[in-house]
């Protein structure tokens, strides 16, 4: 086990922890084990006992540059200082003017609105009112039903919630309170594969009967995340933008998870070259150094909520266009801009695809899948997530898994040899589970 010197500090109060702080996902009576971490450099973790962990998830899928770059540092020391923050309303300033010229420049040509988001669930809600005030403002105020496809995941506030499997998801958790959404069966085409000729069936169907109602569909592009990891056609996405157009129907893609290069394209959405009326970034927008989201529309849409009764958007959060987060994301956007990720992304794919594909030939593994920046085993039953996260930190990484996926997306400046110790735990791992969790497993980050 890698081990290092760090510097003394107060010894963590876990009896505290587990008494009064809610982890995500955890029971107050009967909580998962945590693990005190004192710091964080390049792409590892280390422990209060002084163990350093590989970090395989990079802080749930943001901390694309790893930890403690140098850049993001001292862009936001130097915003620290000058502006912290300052309420958005009335005022503006040069961070957020920078991150807004960087995102319309660098996603497609139509998105051309920036609404500047506290995170990845409120950017989803942005973009599900953004759609029902945009059919206000075009004398359709009965399109108020938003159309989803199964095991995505979108968040967990409640219009997000709404919009997430509704199995999988919270729905039967809260009743009533959620909206109830119409769904249609998860995209079946594996990626890279030909689209098989039924899989858009069912949601033309649902539009056709029902496009008079349906303000707006929003997916994940790609690759569903939270919903198991799963890697769709670039022509089943093609296909949802011709139905979007050919029913009237606003297309909203989820990025939050996918974007800035993770599946090996700037944004999944290139993979079947179409745009978004309105697009949800957040995650990796800031390195993962500070909370920020984004959400984008298009002129269209922006001129339709303009026209709505209200005649503004209906949204301002406290920190909105926060400052120190806006620097944050500027640098990560620098960082982006070199193209180093390219290289980096593709490399991490090759060596995936070599060192995790004999995994199949293990008994408890059901699919192994690769693309980009992302590796995934999928189990043949649920499994225990704190046995197997005990047992990935004695085999020294940092892997999470969830409901049946054992799965790891890294930062992309992952060296080889850091990567070959994570896809061999998986391995390990994988290939000695005895035993499985009954327990319900909700639709998370995992």
């Amino acid at each position: 086990m890698n081990t290092h010197n760090t510097q003394s500090t107060q010894p963590l109060d876990y009896d505290f922890d587990a008494k009064h702080i809610w982890h995500p996902y955890t029971s107050m009576t009967q909580p998962l084990p945590t693990y005190g971490v004192i710091a964080a450099k390049d792409r590892q973790l280390t422990l209060e006992d002084g163990r350093v962990l590989i970090d395989g998830t990079s802080s749930w899928w943001s901390c694309v540059h790893g930890y403690g770059h140098p850049d993001i540092l001292q862009a936001m020391e130097q915003q620290l200082h000058q502006l912290s923050h300052v309420m958005f309303g009335g005022i503006t300033h040069s961070p957020a003017i920078e991150l807004s010229k960087k995102l319309i420049s660098m996603t497609s040509d139509n998105l051309t609105k920036v609404f500047l988001a506290d995170s990845g669930s409120i950017a989803v809600e942005v973009a599900l009112k953004m759609a029902l005030q945009y059919w206000q403002g075009r004398q359709q105020s009965q399109k108020q039903q938003i159309l989803t496809v199964k095991n995505g995941y979108h968040g967990d506030t409640f219009a997000a919630m709404s919009v997430c499997d509704p199995q999988g998801g919270m729905h039967t958790m809260f009743g009533n309170s959620v909206t109830q959404q119409r769904f249609a069966p998860a995209p079946q085409t594996p990626f890279n594969a030909p689209l098989l000729d039924n899989d858009l069936l069912s949601i033309r169907q649902i539009m056709k009967q029902e496009h008079h109602t349906i303000a707006a569909l929003i997916i994940e592009p790609i690759m569903q995340g939270a919903g198991g990891m799963r890697f769709y056609s670039a022509e089943y996405l093609a296909g949802l933008r011709t139905l979007c157009d050919e029913f009237n129907i606003l297309l909203i893609l989820d990025e939050i998870a996918t974007g800035f290069g993770r599946t090996g394209k700037l944004f999944a959405y290139e993979h079947a070259n179409i745009e978004a009326d309105i697009l949800c970034l957040g995650k990796a927008l800031t390195g993962g150094y500070i909370s920020l989201a984004a959400t984008l529309c298009s002129d269209e849409v922006a001129l339709g909520i303009s026209d709505s009764p209200a005649g503004v958007f209906m949204h301002g959060p406290t920190f909105m266009g926060n400052p120190l987060a806006c620097a944050a994301a500027n640098a990560s956007l620098s960082l982006i801009a070199t193209n180093q990720w390219q290289a980096q992304v593709n490399a991490i794919e090759v060596q995936l695809k070599k060192e995790l594909s004999d995994a199949i030939h293990y008994d408890n593994v059901k699919d192994v899948r690769i693309l980009g920046a992302v590796g995934v085993l999928e189990m043949t039953s649920t499994l225990n997530t704190a046995q197997l996260q005990q047992q990935f930190i004695e085999l020294g990484v940092w892997i999470r898994p969830f409901s049946n996926i054992i799965y790891i997306m890294p930062a992309y400046n992952i060296t080889a040899s850091e990567l070959t110790q994570l896809t061999t735990a998986m391995k390990h791992v994988a290939a000695n589970i005895t035993k499985t969790s009954n327990e319900r497993t909700f639709i998370s980050h995992g």
